[in-house]
């Protein structure tokens, strides 16, 4: 199916699906969260293409989640590469696919780097709660309801 199909579905996983379901888009993203924002250091970072990176910091751009930022160097004026709302608001949806993803698919043996809070040193973690008793949520705990 192609991207226009998901991104054209009225439903509020496959449009989100349809922009960050491409394999370069999340790691793209993950350098950004990082502290990546100028063109060579993606491409250094993630061994890339050229024309691959232009082309997801293209939608990225486009869906306002990426924002183009002038700089100067070398007497020249370059831009780099600064998340928008839209863009830090994917911040938890990044933490829960690592924190899955370090659970279920990394081997015992891997080095990983580890999250902390900067004000106390505790672990980050994402996580599902109410919005009225602040209880972590699993899906057992979530009953679907058409909107009214």
């Amino acid at each position: 199916m192609p991207y226009s199909s998901f991104a054209s579905m009225p439903c509020t996983l496959s449009r989100p699906a349809a922009l960050l379901g491409e394999r370069w888009t999340l790691l793209l993203l993950r350098q950004i969260f990082l502290g990546t924002r100028r063109f060579e250091d993606f491409q250094a970072t993630m061994d890339i293409s050229r024309s691959v990176l232009t082309d997801r910091l293209n939608v990225l751009l486009q869906e306002n989640v990426l924002k183009r930022v002038p700089y100067h160097e070398d007497g020249r004026t370059r831009h780099e590469y600064r998340l928008t709302e839209k863009g830090r608001d994917l911040y938890p949806v990044l933490m829960a696919l690592r924190t899955w993803g370090e659970k279920w698919m990394a081997p015992e043996e891997e080095e990983s780097f580890h999250l902390h809070h900067r004000d106390c040193g505790g672990d980050v973690r994402a996580k599902v709660e109410c919005t009225e008793c602040a209880a972590e949520l699993t899906a057992r705990d979530v009953q679907v309801t058409a909107k009214q």
